[in-house]
């Protein structure tokens, strides 16, 4: 007895969960069947897109408040309020026809201008005594004393030269003695004695193996290669000076864009953050052959460098005029054409607060404005100003590309 009642109580329990089971699938059939599953909201930081959370709260990291996140909506269109168009500065413009004359841009940089540099060598052989600058980067004056040299050959020499001026006094009126002191003393200046110094040699008649040098012309220090007590040979290297009064603008261009450049034509330079002090220049140069390997050729130019405010190394953006002037095209400024690696695209201005994305095609530019050729029609409200202000908000809210779907009209 006691065991037929063990062994129903067994199969009672054994049936209980699959009664459960039974149960539950029925409700989910039920649920699928007869209502629709609500689709949650969802919440992120505007600072910090990986926090996402189905209820409204703060953000763990930064305590902010969290916005809705609308990631599943397919609704292209923006909601900005007036305050915050004003507090975003969110400017809109119609688009009109307009004349374009068009500019292509080269990325271009400042090199020295070789015709300014010097190289300074020793005129004498003989041993480094006094090296007056010993480091790069400082400016020298003319006639500013760069090294001491010491020359026993050219003691040799002044010693000729007092001697021719000993003999010529004891034959006052002798071309052969006069010719003599002007050899010995042409061959004073050929080795680097100033006219001074010849002077002072002459007044106190006596020979000097340590003799200066000074600088032929001003300019920078951007190379020394000699050190005190080094000996040099005639015609070693002593240092390079630099002048930055003219400097080269060398910019990059594509084989298929030099066939329109030509050597004398005029462009514009300018240097990013004097964008106030264009330059006028004339392309001088342009190279026969690529660059090591690239796939570039280069075109080259001078242009004068007031004050010596720009160094070389700095990058310069160069305009080419194409050529082509349109008389009328539709055109919008450069900033308002949003460009990704999926394509490019303007917001328009739909209402008082709606704004919505239109996917559209450029042509010609120049460094202010830029032609549309499609996408957009005459008399359409264009944001012109924080336009990727809504770009950003528009994947912070939804998390995608605003032009996802987007089709060209």
């Amino acid at each position: 007895m006691e065991r037929k009642i063990f062994i129903k109580q067994f199969a009672l329990l054994a049936l209980v969960p699959s009664v459960f089971i039974a149960a539950c699938k029925s409700e989910v059939k039920e649920t699928s069947k007869d209502g629709v599953i609500a689709k949650k909201q969802t919440y992120t930081c505007p600072m910090h897109p990986q926090v996402i959370k189905e209820e409204m709260s703060t953000c763990p990291i930064c305590g902010m408040d969290l916005v809705p996140f609308e990631k599943n909506s397919n609704e292209k269109a923006l909601k900005v309020d007036e305050k915050r168009q004003i507090l975003a500065n969110i400017t809109t413009v119609m688009i009109g026809a307009n004349s374009l004359s068009g500019s292509k841009q080269l990325n271009g940089r400042l090199t020295v201008d070789p015709q300014q540099s010097s190289y300074i060598s020793s005129r004498i052989a003989g041993r480094i005594e006094q090296l007056y600058i010993r480091e790069t980067g400082v400016r020298v004056k003319k006639g500013q004393p760069l090294y001491q040299i010491y020359s026993e050959q050219l003691s040799a020499l002044q010693q000729e030269y007092l001697m021719a001026v000993a003999q010529q006094k004891q034959f006052p009126g002798d071309k052969i003695e006069q010719q003599l002191v002007e050899s010995a003393k042409q061959k004073l200046l050929l080795y680097g004695q100033s006219a001074g110094q010849i002077k002072q040699l002459l007044a106190t008649q006596k020979k000097n193996p340590y003799v200066t040098f000074f600088a032929p012309e001003g300019g920078v220090v951007a190379e020394i290669s000699v050190t005190p007590g080094q000996y040099v040979s005639e015609g070693g290297p002593i240092m390079r000076l630099e002048g930055y009064g003219d400097l080269w603008v060398e910019a990059d261009v594509y084989p298929n864009e030099a066939g329109s450049i030509k050597e004398g034509q005029k462009v514009k330079v300018v240097i990013p953050g004097w964008e106030d002090q264009p330059q006028e220049m004339t392309i001088s140069f342009i190279t026969p052959s690529l660059l090591s390997g690239t796939q570039l050729t280069q075109i080259r130019g001078s242009i004068p460098n007031p004050n010596q405010q720009w160094q070389p190394g700095a990058q310069a953006n160069v305009f080419v005029p194409t050529g082509n002037q349109k008389n009328s095209a539709l055109t919008l400024p450069v900033d308002a054409v949003i460009r990704d690696g999926k394509g490019m695209h303007v917001w328009i201005k739909k209402g008082k607060d709606s704004f919505e994305p239109k996917r559209v095609t450029t042509g010609q530019e120049n460094d202010n404005q830029v032609e549309i050729t499609a996408g957009l029609s005459e008399g359409e409200q264009v944001v012109v100003t924080g336009a990727y202000l809504l770009y950003s908000e528009y994947i912070l809210k939804k998390g995608k590309n605003p032009i996802e779907g987007l089709k060209l009209k």
